[in-house]
């Protein structure tokens, strides 16, 4: 036996928006929600992505030569507290995959560094080490080379050591686990987490003539170890995981309707969004004035356009078109449809949705009279109620 649920709103897809994306930065769109489900699907997604990612730290450094932390290092401007706390601040990227079974296994990179007169003479008396100069090559891309690590004012030859781990979080030097560990090996603390900021907000969306459901708005910066696109990608695939024990204890399966029986099909959907007027949208103000003062009232007119006709507009710009194209995007149209199939041309846009938001009403009012008629002593036994509560 298999009970029968009724539909659920879901996003059939989720959206980059392009305009503000970068290595680092994505906001992403995914609508309609159920209401509720906004909240529900935003702070899950927002808890795991700050928590669960992963990426590559190093987790300890030798320089040779150096027995501990605290000490200065002859030839060297900072101390070695300090060229640990720049070593924090390194930022490497590798993703492990399932074919190499040892990509996830701790590493340890070692680098010589050979310093001369010359090099030190070239800037000015202080050569400036970076995180490119120890980690030219290997099994981790370097996101940020330019990283500062020490300065030399003198010649010499060392072996850097740096020992690269996988994790989640924030670990403290005093929790890492190295079983190889040598005497003059430094611990440090690694900041594992790729994700720095996420931002989530819920806002109302549209659904025929609803207005209730919920648009799920996602805000991820990351460090560059991984794109927002893929700690979207993981976030969903860890809660998933997580999700398929509680599937186990399915005593009876659900079915869910695609649609109901008074639902409109899709033809009729998306004339519902043609007819919307242009005030009905969330445009800027200016992108509001600029269509009124073309003349153009509802979506379908607007959709009727092509692109390269809308820059011709009074005090249209680029930026406007950009807002326009990528609001039409979110409802799943676009500049230049073809409207054929119901009838409708950049001639006769304006009479067709003229009819079709008359015939639209009368079904309305029809309804309305319809269930005024289904009870008609509902509005006097109110009054009755009423006039008993006064007294």
């Amino acid at each position: 036996m298999t009970v029968k649920y009724g539909k659920f709103e879901m996003p059939q897809k989720i959206v980059l928006v392009s305009e503000t994306a970068s290595p680092t930065f994505g906001r992403f769109v995914a609508e309609p929600f159920e209401k509720g489900f906004g909240h529900t699907v935003g702070n899950s997604l927002r808890r795991m992505l700050l928590s669960s990612m992963e990426a590559p730290a190093i987790i300890s450094v030798r320089i040779e030569g150096v027995p501990h932390e605290f000490m200065a290092v002859d030839g060297i401007v900072e101390d070695m507290t300090n060229i640990v706390l720049n070593l924090k601040g390194a930022l490497l990227r590798k993703l492990p995959t399932q074919d190499d079974p040892y990509s996830r296994d701790t590493r340890i990179h070692t680098a010589k560094i050979d310093i001369t007169q010359d090099m030190i003479d070239k800037q000015k008396g202080q050569y400036n080490v970076t995180l490119g100069d120890i980690i030219k090559e290997g099994n981790f891309d370097v996101v940020n080379p330019d990283l500062h690590l020490f300065y030399v004012t003198r010649p010499m030859k060392k072996q850097i050591d740096l020992r690269i781990a996988f994790g989640r979080g924030y670990v403290p030097s005093e929790r890492h686990v190295v079983r190889d560990k040598t005497s003059d090996e430094i611990l440090i603390d690694a900041i594992y987490s790729p994700v720095r900021l996420v931002n989530y907000y819920v806002e109302n969306t549209r659904v025929g003539q609803d207005t209730d459901f919920d648009r799920l708005i996602i805000e991820v910066s990351t460090d560059g170890r991984l794109s927002p696109t893929e700690a979207i990608s993981f976030a969903a695939q860890i809660g998933q995981k997580h999700f398929e024990v509680f599937n186990k204890i399915k005593s009876i399966p659900l079915s869910f309707d695609e649609g109901s029986g008074d639902s409109q099909s899709d033809d009729d959907e998306l004339m519902e969004k043609l007819a919307l007027r242009i005030d009905e949208i969330e445009l800027s103000v200016r992108s509001t004035n600029c269509l009124s003062g073309a003349n153009i009232d509802t979506i379908a007119e607007l959709v009727s356009i092509p692109e390269r006709k809308m820059l011709e507009f009074r005090n249209f710009g680029k930026k406007s078109l950009n807002e326009i194209k990528a609001k039409l995007h979110e409802m799943n149209l676009s500049l230049g449809m073809d409207l054929a199939r119901f009838g409708i041309t950049s001639e006769n846009v304006k009479e067709k949705i003229g009819k079709y938001q008359e015939a639209r009403k009368g079904r309305k009012d029809q309804q309305k009279k319809q269930n005024e008629n289904a009870d008609p002593d509902a509005e006097i036994a109110d009054e009755d109620e009423d006039d008993e509560d006064f007294e």
